[in-house]
């Protein structure tokens, strides 16, 4: 704990430019490891995280872009008809539960004006925050994903607070949970899925029961390069047809393919 202190009061005493992409807190120190096939992640270890919640219950996923601006999938909010006062952020906490927890309202839903219900293409939206975030180890900004993407992403994650069983609404949980992913072919992908257009990606394991599932949408893929410690976020949890079932991969949509038209929002 009082390592964990003298962090947090050196990065707001410092007020210097943050960083998108790190995690000061996580990375400071040595991991001791302990969603479906999930494990439970470590404090600090996906500080751009954030719960999307509605009368008090976590229902999607989302990442901090800047101190303002939360990222989303846009079938999250259109789906349940929500207003911006119908929501709030969670975030500077792995478990919901803790009163640490930082909660901010939402002023200001942005959707992508594209969005296709039929096949979930532009399946993205930005949340603007009704107060600035400060950032403190536990909370920060992910980045966005460069131009021209890298051929190959390395260490590819998924975190989220949503079911842990595929069949057991019951199952989710308040503490937040990950599991690896790699990023598959689109072509063979695409055979899977008819529907999958050039703004989706697919992420999973071939032979393994990893995936997100309910709960999780909306939530970051992040990922890094093999030379470059930067997590960038590739993805947003969209859709699938199954949860954690072998050979059936999540979809995501392409973040790369928005980056002007998250400038321009």
């Amino acid at each position: 704990m009082l390592l964990l202190s003298i962090l947090l009061l050196t990065s707001q005493a410092k007020g210097v430019h943050v960083e998108c992409g790190k995690r000061p807190i996580f990375d400071g120190r040595v991991q001791y490891s302990r969603i479906i096939g999930g494990m439970e992640a470590e404090v600090g270890e996906f500080p751009w995280q954030v719960s999307i919640q509605a009368r008090n219950e976590h229902f999607c996923g989302g990442s901090i872009i800047n101190k303002w601006w939360i990222i989303t999938a846009l079938h999250c909010v259109v789906f349940e008809e929500l207003l911006p006062t119908d929501l709030s952020v969670v975030l500077g906490s792995n478990d919901l539960r803790s009163s640490s927890v930082e909660i901010k309202g939402v002023t200001r839903i942005v959707l992508h004006k594209d969005f296709q219900r039929h096949n979930m293409d532009n399946d993205i939206a930005l949340l603007l925050l009704d107060s600035p975030i400060t950032f403190n180890g536990l909370t920060e900004p992910i980045c966005m994903p460069r131009k021209p993407s890298p051929s190959v992403w390395h260490n590819c994650w998924v975190a989220g607070w949503g079911q842990t069983s595929s069949d057991d609404k019951n199952s989710m949980k308040t503490d937040l949970m990950k599991v690896p992913m790699i990023i598959m072919d689109w072509e063979k992908c695409s055979k899977t899925f008819p529907k999958l257009t050039k703004n989706m990606l697919c992420a999973g394991y071939e032979n393994e029961s990893f995936d997100a599932c309910q709960g999780d949408s909306g939530g970051p893929l992040v990922c890094t390069t093999e030379s470059d410690k930067t997590w960038y976020q590739v993805g947003i949890i969209s859709w699938g047809k199954s949860c954690g079932q072998k050979n059936m991969p999540g979809i995501y949509t392409l973040l790369e393919n928005y980056s002007l038209w998250i400038k321009k929002t």
